[in-house]
């Protein structure tokens, strides 16, 4: 960890989010040599940060001693180059145990994923994601998504909390997104609150976030193919939109279509990607059941067609 403010480190370096999937070994335990290969390749090839134990790394399936490794781990690997992010869930009593933990562990903030089965109203969800900023010293990033979607003026209330820095949008209501974006900015002016896509294969929808302003996104690809990922996040970046419209239309679209073609894909899917450029990771614990082998050949023609779509713009 370092003395610098959360937020200011995840801006300060260009590049993805990196989210890295959870190894396993043939038995089914953990691999923690295999995860800290995953993680340390993760950072040398660019990743902005590392967001350990979410959802690709099936927050929902490892035990709190697994947890804590994975934690522990992708804190050592990182060695304060980027920061460490966490997953913390379940319900409220639950979820700040997690976050203890992963303070315990060095992690430099938290993912507050959704609370477990539960629809709560917007009070109770303030009071949730407020509670479980409260039980550590770690910054805060709500995920909205499934049974957490949030008004505007419950935005409003978390960004004014104490320790709660960003929304990581996983619904993908663009006109919910603007109008929160506008109400934040008008009701807390005084806050300098973070806004990421958090949508699966975020880059198909990165030309429209980009457009109300959300820059910052968790990249599904760049576990199993970072060049790609990055040469889009440049594009991005940068403006170029031959080069994203190129790479949506020849990579990002088709993985979608691919991505959604079984149940869980968006996580089974992006580990057999990572088997598959040479790591062995194990496969997906249960209720996730892994990809069929006709689609893990189709997500390996389109990893090469991307690679050629690179060379082609280069």
């Amino acid at each position: 960890m370092t003395s610098d403010p959360l937020a200011a480190r995840l801006t300060r370096v260009p590049g993805p989010l990196f989210f890295p999937v959870t190894a396993y070994g043939p038995d089914g335990g953990l691999d923690l040599d295999a995860f800290r290969t995953h993680v340390r390749h993760g950072i040398d090839s660019g990743a902005a940060a590392v967001f350990a134990c979410c959802g690709t790394g099936e927050f929902h399936a490892l035990t709190p001693e697994e947890f804590r490794a994975c934690v522990g781990a992708a804190v050592e690997e990182s060695a304060g180059r980027v920061p460490v992010v966490a997953g913390a869930g379940y319900g409220t009593a639950l979820a700040s145990q997690y976050a203890r933990i992963a303070e315990d562990a060095g992690a430099d903030g938290l993912l507050a994923m959704p609370p477990y089965l539960v629809v709560a109203g917007q009070a109770g969800l303030v009071a949730h994601y407020t509670a479980l900023a409260a039980a550590t010293s770690l910054d805060v990033i709500v995920y909205q998504r499934d049974n957490a979607v949030l008004t505007p003026e419950t935005v409003v209330a978390l960004a004014r909390a104490e320790g709660i820095i960003g929304l990581k949008d996983g619904h993908g209501d663009l006109d919910l997104m603007q109008r929160i974006v506008s109400v934040v900015r008008r009701d807390a002016p005084e806050q300098d609150f973070l806004y990421f896509n958090g949508l699966p294969t975020a880059e198909l929808t990165g030309l429209a976030y980009r457009g109300i302003g959300i820059t910052l996104y968790s990249s599904a690809v760049f576990a199993f193919a970072p060049d790609i990922a990055l040469a889009f996040h440049r594009a991005l970046a940068s403006g170029d939109d031959k080069t994203v419209n190129r790479l949506l239309d020849g990579f990002f679209v088709p993985l979608v279509e691919l991505r959604n073609a079984g149940r869980g894909y968006a996580v089974s899917l992006v580990k057999a990607g990572v088997r598959l450029e040479g790591l062995d990771v194990g496969e997906v614990r249960p209720p996730l059941t892994e990809p069929e082998a006709a689609h893990v050949e189709e997500l390996a023609r389109l990893i090469e067609r991307g690679r050629a779509l690179l060379e082609d713009g280069a």
